[in-house]
């Protein structure tokens, strides 16, 4: 869990995951993705080699072309650990903490990184 964590600590990282989630199990492939971040193909190859080795996506060949696409159940995992215990699970919860919130409002989560 701790390597998913660490795996999706980076900017570009996160940003790659995110386009792969938001594609689903068909996946993305390696140009598409670099060229929606601006970034290098060997640097894109450097982060998207992370989130393999931490097991959150997958690779595979068509053709010529590399293709990764989100592993949902590692996904499905990392959240469900994140949420375990949210708000005391079970205990009388606060009215603002309310997990299934996050899924009808996605538009609250920031997704450009903080300005200095």
């Amino acid at each position: 869990m701790v390597e998913a964590l660490a795996a999706l600590a980076h900017e570009h990282r996160l940003a790659a995951y995110r386009i792969l989630v938001k594609a689903g199990p068909g996946g993305v492939a390696a140009g598409a993705i670099a060229e929606q971040l601006g970034l290098a193909p060997s640097s894109l190859t450097f982060h998207i080699q992370t989130l393999l080795r931490a097991g959150l996506i997958t690779q595979r060949r068509a053709s010529r072309h590399l293709i990764y696409a989100p592993e949902i159940a590692a996904m499905n995992e990392l959240v469900g650990f994140l949420l375990h215990d949210c708000c005391g699970q079970g205990e009388a919860r606060a009215p603002s903490c309310d997990p299934g919130a996050l899924t009808q409002h996605p538009e609250t989560f920031r997704t450009e990184p903080r300005s200095a």
